[in-house]
């Protein structure tokens, strides 16, 4: 009998802003039994994660099981024949969503979410940009007509987040929902409050 695989789900953080993103990502599928990580970081990710999160690029690859060298063309996850159940690009910058949308497999993370497209696997893409031109539009229509989840970090307010890590983890709640992992602690909406004024 053959043993069973663990669910295999890569995440790659680039140089876009909201790191903390990849790195509660990687902590919370850490935390779930059977979940075997993969970890791509983009070159510029190092920078965002020091800058905003304070850590280093060793300590970020510590919260993954297999970690990935983004020129690593070579990896197990760059072929269709590897199995995996999904990728999150947390966040996604602008250059990496224009390299997905153009088919643009020039780097490992690139051409691991080229593979997950082409199997026709999950990919989520947390993309961050504010205001979005019309580039941004259009590429964003595309991964979206190839099959992608486009899902940019907008916070909600409904569950009254008092703290960043709340905010954080609400939207991270989102994504596990979309990976299909259990995920019995999420704030879930269950109607307009009882208390709420009438129209």
């Amino acid at each position: 009998m053959t043993p069973t695989r663990p669910r295999r789900i890569v995440v790659a953080i680039t140089g876009a802003t909201g790191a903390i993103y990849g790195v509660q990502l990687l902590r919370r599928l850490g935390a779930v039994p059977g979940v075997e990580t993969h970890l791509v970081l983009s070159d510029a990710a190092s920078l965002t994660l020091h800058q905003e999160v304070g850590m280093q690029r060793r300590d970020v690859e510590a919260l993954a099981h297999v970690v990935h060298k983004n020129r690593e063309i070579g990896a197990s996850i760059a072929s269709g024949s590897f199995q995996t159940d999904g990728m999150v690009i947390a966040p996604c910058s602008m250059k990496t969503l224009a390299a997905v949308a153009h088919g643009l497999a020039d780097n490992l993370v690139a051409r691991a979410a080229d593979v997950i497209l082409k199997e026709r696997r999950r990919l989520v893409m947390m993309v961050r940009e504010t205001p979005f031109n019309l580039a941004h539009l259009r590429n964003m229509t595309a991964v979206t007509e190839m099959g992608a989840i486009v899902f940019p970090p907008l916070p909600s307010f409904y569950h009254r987040p008092a703290s960043i890590d709340e905010m954080v983890d609400h939207t991270l709640d989102r994504v596990l929902d979309l990976l299909g992992i259990d995920n019995p602690q999420a704030a879930r909406w269950s109607g307009m409050r009882a208390d709420a004024p009438t129209a």
